[in-house]
């Protein structure tokens, strides 16, 4: 009996943020060891199921980083990357949009489907979603590496309000109908800019913003989150993803959040939880 009253007591702490984001929309980007342990990827889709069920909008923006460099591995071809971007020739994008688009992105929507979700893939051509650019970095040739010129959110909204879950893989249309590939993280916080959602959730293998003593930063406001970057605290791979949630608030996102994708039910934590499971970015403290 007393485990029975703990769960209904743990649905009741529930309600307050059931009721604050019921209708509102939560860009995910889905990504890092969340993505590749079994236990995690069923659980990362049952949270998905349960967020719509209870009446919030998720929408998800996937990687596909190592499964990339896995195939390519196989066909004998070497992965090239400059500041953290990777060089992306003809044979190259091909293989990008056939995983990203023909694999992960399936695979993904079959997971949430299997577990009473309605979820719909996407690739960034599709509806005009993501409309691209070549990414330009000085004295660097990068193919097909892409940066995000602009985005329709209208094939988003149409899935929402027919209850679908979008499921979004990061590779857009340019000239000529030329497809490119681009960073998830970027393409996450420009959807939830279009979409002036809620939340952007940023799934990571680590806890997520540390301070200066490598303990966990719960809170960060803007100018907080540039000194941050200023005062070389931050450095690495965790710039990008402050300057993408930085952009996302700036842009309309309520709030933006970097968390540890490795811990279990790591979004419902964040989201249903005063205390989260990692950083919270926002435009006050």
């Amino acid at each position: 009996m007393q485990k029975k009253l703990e769960k209904i007591r743990t649905l009741f702490e529930s309600l307050p943020y059931i009721r604050k984001f019921y209708n509102k929309t939560i860009v995910i980007k889905y990504g890092g060891h969340a993505m590749v342990d079994d236990e995690l990827k069923k659980s990362f889709a049952r949270d998905m199921v349960l967020m719509k069920y209870v009446g919030i909008n998720p929408v998800i923006v996937h990687g596909g980083g190592p499964q990339i460099g896995g195939l390519l591995k196989r066909l004998g071809k070497e992965s090239r990357f400059v500041k953290g971007i990777r060089v992306t020739d003809n044979e190259t994008m091909d293989v990008v949009e056939m995983v990203l688009v023909g694999k992960v992105n399936k695979e993904i929507v079959g997971l949430i489907n299997h577990f009473g979700g309605r979820a719909v893939g996407l690739g960034g051509k599709d509806g005009g979603l993501i409309t691209a650019k070549r990414l330009k970095i000085k004295g660097e040739e990068m193919g097909f590496a892409g940066d995000v010129e602009s985005i329709d959110p209208g094939v988003i909204r149409t899935l929402e309000e027919n209850n679908f879950i979008p499921v979004i893989a990061p590779v857009g249309g340019g000239d000529e109908g030329l497809s490119y590939n681009i960073n998830a993280d970027t393409v996450a916080g420009k959807i939830a800019a279009a979409l002036k959602a809620e939340k952007l959730i940023l799934l990571t293998d680590v806890q997520g913003v540390l301070d200066k003593n490598k303990k966990l930063i719960s809170s960060l406001s803007l100018s907080e989150a540039r000194s941050l970057i200023t005062k070389k605290v931050a450095v690495g791979g965790m710039i990008p993803k402050l300057q993408c949630c930085m952009e996302a608030v700036a842009g309309g996102v309520s709030t933006a959040h970097i968390i540890d994708g490795r811990i279990e039910h790591a979004v419902m934590l964040e989201v249903f939880t005063d205390e989260g499971v990692g950083t919270a970015i926002g435009l006050k403290k």
